[in-house]
Parts: structure tokens; sequence; C-alpha cells
């Protein structure tokens, strides 16, 4: 008897991409497959079921075709968290440390009101940086995080613990060991 296929199985995994020695985990081919996708989808949501969300925020770049997905499931507006320089308009930024050295990200300055209730999603969990960055930008704005949910949860490099201790609840769908 075969098993059902979870959302794990769709994940291919890359060796040695983009340096020698990482295991580089593709959700492309998850979202290629429609199975696939839903699955995806319906689990991110379902912890969700019932609570109110305004807003779902996307972190870039995978996390906006996740993001647009959930927020058309519910029915609510869609906010994208990117990379310094690449919203037009009136933005504010948060700096976070990268492994190899720094990056910024930004959102509209009138993408969240404040007490709206906001799920922020992406497809990799991995030291917690980005999404830590973009949580403080929500906040600032006087957002209030829901949840943050992903695909994949990388434990060993301790994003889910970073995001916790800020007092986030975090759902992920797998993990997988190692870098």
């Amino acid at each position: 008897m075969s098993r059902s296929k979870t959302v794990k199985d769709y994940i291919r995994t890359i060796v040695d991409f983009p340096h020698e020695g990482i295991m580089f985990r593709d959700v492309t081919t998850l979202f290629a497959d429609p199975r696939g996708f839903r699955m995806a989808i319906d689990q991110m949501l379902h912890p969700y079921a019932g609570e109110r969300i305004d807003k779902v925020v996307g972190l870039e770049a995978r996390g906006f075709i996740l993001g647009g997905a959930i927020a058309h499931q519910l029915s609510v507006g869609f906010v994208p968290i990117r990379k310094k320089g690449k919203l037009p308009g009136t933005t504010i930024s948060e700096e976070y440390k990268l492994e190899y050295g720094e990056a910024i990200v930004e959102i509209h300055d009138n993408a969240i009101q404040p007490g709206e209730k906001v799920l922020v999603v992406d497809d990799l969990l991995a030291t917690g940086g980005t999404a830590a960055a973009g949580i403080k930008l929500i906040e600032r704005l006087g957002g209030e995080i829901v949840s943050c949910a992903f695909i994949i949860d990388l434990p060993d490099l301790g994003g889910r613990k970073v995001l916790e201790e800020m007092g986030m609840d975090v759902h992920v769908l797998c993990e997988f060991e190692g870098l």
C-alpha cells in the first residue's frame, strides 16, 4: 500500500547551490504541480480557519506567490515586503544581517493600518533574519501579527527560535535537516 504524497515530497533538493555545501530546497517543483501547490496553500491556511486576518504579507520573492494565493483564498489584501529600491512611492525600511553581510527590506508606509491583523508568509524559514525584519516593519505600522507561516523550516539554522523569541506564532509544513 503506497502512502499519500506530502508537501515535502514535491520539494526537490539541489546539492551545492548556490554555494558548495548548501542543500538548496527548491519549491518551484511544488509550485509547478497543481496538486502539490493546492495542498501547500490549503495546509498553510488550515490553522487560521475562523481567525480574523485583514492582510497577508509576503516576503520577497517566493512569499509573493504563496501570499497572493492565500490572500485570494481569504478574500483579503496582499502586501509585499521587498528588497530596498523595488517599491515605488513612500516606504519604510529595516536593515538586517545575513550570514555574509547585510540587507534591507521595505514596505509602503501606508500598506498596513494600525490594528490590522496580519499573516506573514514565505517559503523558507532559515535564520529568521528576513522574517524578523518584515515583522518589525509591520509592527512599526501598527499591524498585529496573527502568525508566520512557512512551507519549510531549516531547524539547524535557528530561525523559528528567533521568531518565537519575538513572541510570534510559527507554523511550518515540513522540515529539512542541515543547511
